[in-house]
């Protein structure tokens, strides 16, 4: 064998109890694995290189199912912000917004309006315009070496129909609805896993329910799942879970619910009333999963916070809208009096609004400090030409322990990795899980909670041959310390590494070891498996 974790406490993914055993790997799989007090005559196996695992458990690698580094895995090749977590897998595309498929135009427009979750992309070689291509891109990344841990992708519905009928506010026509379905259906083909939507992102949130429904139906065709940031997290919220519930019903495509949150003061111990609607869907045969992250705010780009019709035309229009007095009193108005669409309906309150990052280094005074104002909020997003994220502190504890104990629960970082001082969920999703949530409170119990990040992920993106500590599975696996796990990532020190983690491989290979982070770049693209 290649390799031999000796004595490691497995936790091997189904949620079933844990064991003791020596777990072998060769060829990049799982090719043994003996359970303590096996049968006489079944050998302990050996390997050319033995690990004492005494101590650690050893699971299956964590599956980020909502991630942003369509361009932070091209760029920097260590990625220890989600390899040190034990992240083995993320999956891009998230929110309707990323860089396939697209033409040049498309490709402009998106690169200025998702500058604050990637970065302008100046470092970047966009040498792709199709979803294959840049799954393909990943995989020659560095010089051809891969990328840092595996990818799978999402085709972004608010891309597509950027594409197909640029920022306008209104239904698809026929011919643009057709336009769409085959962008879809090339991006399945070409790979991807299935579509998500940012419906309080412009442009994707001017899409009506019919025209979402039509193009969930070409995702379950190939076998994929919808996955939408649906139309609000605040006032509306559970009018919103259900309309995502119904149109996917109609269509007959699963559902994943990103970051599944019910936040702002009117939502405060409402997470029950979701996953009592969750629950009868899934008695009634709908197929729904959905992911959280483990901390109370969420972390999104300024300019997400104003009314749609103010994004009509893209990026440039709304800076002329800004720009110009008597619009921006209008945009004041719907933010601090009606409840902005892209503040989930509910009357701004500036204090709960953290800047967590700007693209001009002339505004980083700003970072870490909190809104006071739609003045202030102008200025930058007028100085910082919209690039500016933010932290918005208005999630509530008991809502984040219920959700998290659902039986179809996976996680997801949601991690933006720009600025100067992001959300800590961006390094400390998968070990706040495993310290804060499983040994400090005991909300799940370790079997649980790897099981929520592992092999339920692994289901929903209908991988064979993951998700679990199996002999024949891909190794892709985590040894970390359950008495010592932790994020060490806080609000204060955001980029700061995870403690209890010492090994992580990818394809068998060390991609952390002994805590430090090797040169191995063992990731790919994962693509989608084809339906029978």
């Amino acid at each position: 064998m290649d390799l031999v974790f000796r004595d490691a406490e497995v936790v091997d993914g189904s949620g079933g109890p844990s064991y003791r055993a020596d777990v072998a790997i060769d060829g990049g799989r799982i090719a043994a694995i003996v359970k303590e007090g096996a049968a006489a005559g079944c050998q302990r196996p050996t390997a050319r290189r033995v690990v004492d695992a005494e101590g650690l458990a050893l699971s299956p690698g964590f599956v980020d199912m909502h991630a942003h580094s369509d361009l932070a895995l091209l760029r920097d090749p260590d990625h220890s912000a989600k390899a040190a977590q034990g992240v083995t897998l993320e999956v891009l595309g998230q929110d309707g917004l990323s860089y396939a498929p697209v033409d040049d135009r498309t490709l402009a427009e998106v690169r200025r309006a998702i500058t604050g979750w990637n970065g302008h992309g100046d470092d970047i070689d966009f040498d792709w315009r199709t979803v294959g291509g840049y799954l393909d891109r990943l995989d020659r990344a560095h010089g051809g070496r891969g990328i840092a841990v595996n990818a799978a992708y999402l085709v972004p519905q608010g891309t597509v129909r950027m594409y197909a009928l640029g920022w306008e506010d209104r239904p698809a026509t026929a011919s643009e609805l057709n336009r769409m379905r085959r962008l879809v259906a090339e991006g399945l083909e070409q790979g991807a896993v299935g579509m998500s939507s940012g419906l309080t992102y412009t442009p994707g949130m001017y899409a009506p329910d019919a025209e979402l429904t039509e193009l969930c139906r070409v995702v379950a065709a190939y076998g994929g799942y919808y996955c939408p940031h649906h139309r609000s997290y605040g006032a509306g919220a559970l009018r919103a879970y259900e309309e995502m519930v119904a149109l996917t019903r109609e269509a007959g495509c699963a559902l994943h619910l990103a970051h599944a949150t019910m936040n702002f003061g009117v939502n405060r111990g409402r997470a029950p009333e979701l996953l009592a609607l969750l629950d009868e869907a899934l008695e009634q045969g709908s197929d729904i999963s959905l992911d959280t992250y483990p901390y109370t705010p969420g972390s999104t780009t300024l300019v997400a916070v104003l009314p749609s019709w103010a994004g009509e035309g893209g990026p440039e229009a709304v800076l002329a809208r800004l720009g110009d007095d008597g619009t921006a009193e209008r945009v004041r108005h719907h933010l601090e009096v009606v409840g902005s669409d892209g503040c989930h309906g509910v009357p701004v309150e500036w204090d709960t609004i953290e800047i967590a990052g700007v693209t001009d280094p002339g505004l980083a005074e700003f970072v870490g400090r909190r809104l006071d104002s739609w003045a202030t909020a102008r200025r930058l997003l007028l100085d910082d030409r919209l690039g500016t994220t933010i932290l918005q502190h208005v999630g509530h504890e008991e809502n984040v322990r219920a959700i998290m104990r659902h039986r179809v629960h996976t996680g997801g970082s949601d991690g933006i990795l720009q600025g100067l001082k992001p959300h800590p969920r961006a390094y400390g999703t998968f070990p706040h899980y495993l310290g804060r949530y499983v040994r400090e409170l005991g909300v799940l119990s370790l079997e649980e909670c790897v099981a929520h990040l592992t092999s339920r992920p692994a289901a929903r993106l209908r991988l064979p041959d993951r998700g679990l500590v199996r002999e024949g599975y891909v190794a892709d696996l985590v040894l970390f310390d359950p008495t010592t796990v932790a994020a060490g990532a806080t609000y204060a020190t955001p980029r700061t590494l995870p403690v209890g983690i010492p090994h992580v491989l990818i394809d068998g290979r060390f991609v952390m070891e002994d805590g430090q982070r090797t040169d191995i770049l063992a990731g790919r693209a994962v693509r989608r498996t084809p339906t029978a």
